[in-house]
């Protein structure tokens, strides 16, 4: 009888334990354990005695009370390595380290435009904080290739050049190649300003600080403020803040997709954000591969990428430029040759032209798109091929026609090419407050491509002698 009693006790005693556990957990979660910041090498922390995945947010919190915000970007055994998104100063050993959140996720809305906010969806503008009420996912949202609605519809970019001999289709990723000072961010804006679309959203990736007032000051004024979002996250920011930043304009270019808008993403500039991936590899223990950079940069630039373009039935369409920095004027360079692969075509500013006073300063013997075949007739192409065969034969001969080593005569497409080249040349230029459309860079070159019919090589007759 006894012990009935005591195994009744027993049994009421652990229900009444679990009853208590239960409420607990529903009330307050389940325990949050902590850890402690261990070691600093560089910008990399490592701590001990708490587990997060890949991507979350830890708290580490210093002495005094103040809290650096991380990432989590690696493990090995017990250990987490965590990047910093804000100051590190004040940290000190055996700090405390709290897991705060398993996910990123981005604030959008209609509230977001007309704003400028950094790579964790904070206001620079001082216009007050964001009432967004809705967030997707920081890592998008996968898209099915063969769901995607295919590109048949021409973009008007109010680039002449662009328009008529690199005509671009909407929901096509294209890639501005430039070195440093050669008038990438004017072309850039030359677009923002003229592009036919509903939403613009801008990533300054990895640039200069000054360059966020400018661009939203002088460039998109105010009224191209008013259907833009500005992400900016400057080269003093940390890794992780620009690596955020370009992933945070991506969604919110796709949650605009989404509500079946047209949305132009600009993006300056997809080298910072490589070299900012390599910079958190590196700091982890990843071996360099390609001249420095790891292998992981490499893919990370597809899984950027990949995310703009057209959507599903939805109709909606992201057409994305991403300025790639050719450092030294190296073609050749890994960020460089990689962009190339995955996007939809590229545009190279070149040094030589923009030193020659022509803006913008495309070189048109090595810029490329993809889709022009798909979103232009057989008239347009042929008249494209033809302006590109009198432009190259001069570059070609540029050399021997400036030392006055030919001959007229000697080549009847040679002379044509030359008497061309006043005319080609006032085509590429275009002054970066006149917008050109679309009709009319096709009228243009229709009647460019009609004189080049009508001029005559000249006949070589042989120079009077004296007597």
């Amino acid at each position: 009888m006894s012990q009935t009693l005591i195994d009744q006790a027993v049994a009421s005693w652990a229900a009444k334990l679990s009853n208590i556990s239960t409420s607990c957990d529903n009330a307050c979660g389940k325990p949050q354990v902590e850890g402690v910041l261990t070691r600093m090498v560089g910008l990399t922390l490592e701590t001990e005695g708490c587990q997060a995945p890949i991507g979350a947010r830890c708290d580490v919190v210093t002495p005094s009370g103040q809290t650096v915000e991380t990432e989590v970007v690696g493990f090995a055994g017990e250990k987490l390595y965590l990047m910093p998104t804000s100051d590190i100063r004040g940290l000190v050993p055996n700090s405390r380290v709290i897991p705060t959140s398993h996910s990123s996720a981005v604030n959008v809305g209609p509230e977001l435009l007309g704003r400028v906010v950094d790579g964790r969806g904070r206001p620079l503008d001082g216009k007050g904080p964001l009432k967004t009420r809705q967030s997707v996912p920081l890592e998008g949202r996968e898209i099915n290739p063969l769901s995607r609605t295919p590109i048949r519809e021409p973009l008007d970019v109010g680039v002449r050049a662009i328009n008529a001999l690199t005509s671009i289709g909407r929901g096509q990723r294209m890639g501005l190649f430039a070195g440093s000072g050669v008038g990438k961010s004017v072309l850039l804006g030359m677009m923002t300003k003229y592009t036919a679309a509903d939403i613009v959203v801008v990533g300054l990736i990895g640039e200069r600080g000054r360059e966020v007032r400018e661009f939203v000051q002088e460039i998109l004024g105010e009224e191209g403020l008013k259907k833009s979002v500005v992400v900016a996250a400057p080269a003093d920011s940390s890794p992780v803040m620009r690596i955020h930043g370009a992933m945070q304009a991506t969604s919110i270019a796709e949650y605009y997709r989404d509500q079946g808008k047209n949305v132009l993403l600009l993006m300056d500039s997809l080298t910072r954000f490589a070299q900012a991936q390599r910079e958190i590899s590196l700091a982890i223990g990843e071996p360099p591969a390609t001249k420095g950079y790891p292998p992981s940069v490499f893919a990370r630039l597809p899984q950027l990428v990949e995310r703009a373009g057209n959507g599903d039935k939805k109709g909606g369409s992201i057409t994305a430029f991403y300025t790639v920095l050719v450092e030294g004027d190296d073609h050749n360079d890994p960020i460089a040759d990689s962009a190339r692969a995955i996007l939809d075509g590229h545009i190279v500013l070149s040094r030589q032209l923009a030193e020659s006073g022509l803006y913008p300063a495309i070189d048109i013997e090595a810029s490329i798109s993809r889709l022009a075949p798909q979103i232009t007739d057989a008239d347009n192409q042929f008249r494209v091929q033809q302006f590109r065969k009198h432009y190259s034969l001069y570059q070609q001969n540029r050399d021997l026609i400036n030392v006055g080593a030919y001959q007229a005569g000697s080549d009847p497409e040679i002379d044509i090419a030359i008497q061309l080249q006043p005319q080609l040349m006032s085509f590429l230029s275009q002054d970066m407050s006149q917008a050109v459309s679309l009709a009319e860079s096709y009228t243009q070159l229709q009647q460019l491509v009609d004189n080049a019919k009508s001029v005559s090589a000249p006949i070589n007759t042989p120079a009077p002698q004296n007597k």
